[in-house]
């Protein structure tokens, strides 16, 4: 649904859309987001659907495990923390309210950001659910509690809702397609990561692109609604 979104807008900037129109984009992104969410969830308390995968899935993936594997996506993980991401991000918006002078699009990133780690901890505590078995880990313990994935959620958020607001001032049909494919490719990257290095679940991971879909629209409903011209603007 949001490519077929983004295949219909001009090659302009995508701000020039009219406001509903971004509003469809941002409506579109919470639906999914939820119905993703919602179907991990009653799959997760009913044990069945895609959570009947989860044990095979980590068992195959651990029988997989090796040296170069490993090396690459424990690197993507530590870099990838909610912790360290908060740092990157926080500089990262620093940097761009000083270099384009501009304090609303690092504010959105910042609240979506911000917005993701306490939708996560909820969650997290309203679930409760226990993550694979310990010996399955192969960067250290880890208590905290498994549904949605912090990591995957976070670099979900970060990097889609930067996608949208580059491109929504200067991004076009092309530019928009290929910088959330990658956006998109990048959190499968980090979610794969979260799965092979044995600290979660594949429905786990799976749900946290749906709460990482539903703060991102969030942010773009919030950014439309301020600088999104209106269908009859958008005409003249």
């Amino acid at each position: 649904m949001l490519f077929a979104l983004i295949a219909r807008l001009r090659p302009t900037p995508l701000l020039r859309a009219p406001r509903e129109v971004l509003f469809c984009w941002a409506g579109a992104l919470l639906v999914a987001g939820d119905a993703v969410f919602w179907l991990m969830f009653a799959a997760v308390q009913s044990d069945s659907g895609l959570a009947a995968m989860d044990v095979p899935v980590h068992s195959l993936i651990v029988d997989s495990r090796n040296p170069a594997a490993t090396a690459l996506l424990a690197a993507v993980t530590t870099v990838t923390s909610p912790e360290m991401l908060g740092v990157i991000g926080a500089a990262f918006a620093l940097a761009w309210a000083v270099w384009k002078r501009e304090l609303w699009r690092p504010a959105v990133l910042m609240g979506a950001i911000l917005l993701a780690v306490v939708l996560t901890t909820l969650i997290k505590q309203f679930v409760s659910r226990s993550r694979p078995p310990a010996s399955d880990f192969l960067l250290g313990p880890d208590d905290a509690l498994s549904f949605p994935s912090g990591h995957t959620v976070g670099i979900g958020v970060f990097t889609v809702v930067l996608a949208y607001l580059v491109l929504s001032r200067s991004g076009t049909r092309t530019t928009a397609v290929l910088g959330f494919s990658a956006a998109f490719a990048v959190t499968a990257l980090v979610g794969l990561s979260r799965l092979y290095l044995g600290y979660h679940w594949l429905t786990d991971i799976v749900a946290s692109f749906g709460v990482a879909l539903a703060v991102a629209a969030v942010a773009v409903f919030t950014d439309a609604a301020r600088h999104g011209s209106s269908k009859n603007r958008a005409k003249t």
